[in-house]
């Protein structure tokens, strides 16, 4: 039950809040902006921002506050909600046994949205206290063509960009005309720092800019390229999508928020030591400060991040609606060992300070929070630009060193009825959100093989003969009703050498 004295958050209200809700340690008021971040979302907000908050209570420099910017339209939701509580909002950290720790975050300043306002957002990175640039604009969002690696130039959006450099739509042409508008005022660059899933991020992200830099000024590409640091990084949190309950659940704490943020209580963040500005002191809050990020990159993509792909294509077919009902199921669980031991564990490089088997174990634990309800249609939003991220390197790996393959196969053979037919195997509808659904879906109509060959999602996986005879086993059984938990659970014995 609502309490009667429910409070609506913004900085006035902050004393009267009920002592369950932790308040900042700093007073937000005072913070200035160090830090510009595009892409604000849940992750953003359960991550980054709640690092440089811990970071500003515990050091009491207030010089890292961040200015959100939303490069779409579609950010405006999340802006008004914010800008109406003073860009205060609330992490609600979930745990296992039903625990719940709520805080405050004062660390963001202002959120700008780009369709409104280009010159304020150029601006804005321009200004002199700015020390930091970070990203999280989906693995979608590089312009990168998968096949490559190359930036896509005949991207219209990107014609559009170097035409009107001073009202940009892709980020490459804001952090350009940032870039550009400092050097002409003698300042220093600010470092750019991807927090995407993406290997090697940081190296993507400086080769996508610089490539989309020299097709307007081939003399400051190369300026950017000697003078601005991309650090790699790899970022870590369980943060699905918040629902009505969780705004319900606030309020009967006593505190409306209008868009609160829910995680799971594990964050990591590992983070390149390479900086051409000032450098914010994150290793004190719990991140990690390494000379090579790659290892770290490497084994959280391929374990985790497809771990989740293969609970959201398999589950979806199943008609399983969250990853913690996944692995309530013994079939799926044991599934993901396999998966994990087998198919994943083999293409790994040693990672400095981690245990692969105990990371695997904790892994495990994660994915069954109850209380963290991740849906799998978050979990399969944008596959079209997460599975060749995710999983194809590692089928690809295995093709080439002779490892195993079979549970990869049988989640591409899953993606392939989930494009089709978009529904369960029961014939409930799917909701698919992906920019490239129509495409997929095209491609599968035309057979299970077409499907597989599209070479900018999937390489050459479909010249490997031995890949697809096993792939097409699974479509075939899929095709011919057999459940996919059978599959699922045939997958999840240990193999015998």
């Amino acid at each position: 039950m609502q309490t009667s004295t429910v409070k609506s958050l913004c900085r006035q209200n902050l004393a009267l809040l009920p002592s369950v809700i932790a308040q900042p340690g700093y007073n937000p008021a005072e913070v200035t902006t160090g830090i510009v971040h595009i892409g604000v979302g849940g992750f953003h907000r359960a991550h980054q921002a709640m690092y440089f908050d811990t970071l500003m209570a515990r050091t009491g420099d207030l010089s890292w506050g961040i200015c959100g910017v939303g490069l779409r339209d579609d950010d405006r939701k999340m802006q008004q909600a914010l800008a109406g509580q003073d860009h205060l909002y609330t992490l609600v950290e979930k745990h296992v046994e039903g625990e719940r720790n709520a805080r405050v975050i004062g660390a963001l300043t202002r959120f700008l949205l780009a369709v409104d306002s280009p010159e304020a957002v150029i601006e804005q990175l321009a200004s002199p206290s700015v020390k930091l640039v970070s990203l999280t604009i989906t693995e979608g969002g590089y312009n990168m063509d998968p096949a490559t690696g190359e930036f896509q130039v005949d991207d219209a959006l990107v014609q559009h960009d170097v035409d009107n450099p001073d009202s940009p739509k892709l980020v490459f042409g804001y952090l350009l005309a940032g870039l550009k508008r400092r050097y002409e005022r003698g300042l220093e660059p600010f470092t750019l720092l991807s927090c995407d899933n993406i290997q090697h991020n940081g190296a993507v992200l400086k080769k996508m800019l610089c490539a989309y830099i020299g097709l307007c000024d081939t003399k400051f590409a190369k300026w950017v390229s000697q003078n601005v640091a991309f650090p790699n990084s790899m970022v870590d949190r369980i943060t699905p999508t918040t629902t009505h309950d969780d705004i319900a659940q606030l309020a009967d704490s006593g505190v409306t928020d209008a868009w609160p943020v829910v995680c799971e209580p594990f964050a990591q963040w590992i983070i390149e030591d390479s900086f051409c500005n000032a450098k914010p002191a994150l290793n004190t809050v719990g991140a990690q400060f390494v000379k090579n990020v790659a290892p770290y990159e490497k084994l959280k993509l391929r374990m985790l991040n497809a771990s989740h792909s293969i609970l959201g294509l398999c589950g979806s077919l199943a008609g399983i609606q969250t990853i913690h009902e996944c692995m309530q199921s013994k079939a799926f669980h044991n599934l993901l060992t396999e998966f994990m031991q087998w198919e994943v564990a083999p293409t790994l490089d040693p990672v400095p300070g981690i245990a692969v088997a105990e990371y695997q174990k904790i892994l495990l634990e994660r994915f069954a929070n109850p209380n963290i309800k991740d849906t799998l249609t978050r979990i399969c939003s944008q596959s079209s630009a997460k599975i060749p991220v995710f999983l194809v390197p590692t089928i690809l790996d295995n093709l080439t060193n002779e490892g195993r393959y079979d549970i990869g196969a049988l989640t591409l053979a899953c993606w392939f009825y989930y494009s089709a037919r978009g529904t369960t195997q029961m014939g409930e509808r799917l909701q698919i959100d992906d920019s490239l659904a129509d495409e997929l879906h095209e491609a599968a109509l035309n057979g299970a093989t077409a499907f597989l060959k599209q070479t900018h999602i999937f390489s050459n996986l479909s010249q490997f003969t031995e890949f697809h005879k096993s792939y097409m086993a699974w479509v075939n059984r899929l095709l011919a009703n057999e459940p996919v938990e059978s599959m699922v659970t045939e997958l999840g014995v240990s193999p015998v050498d």
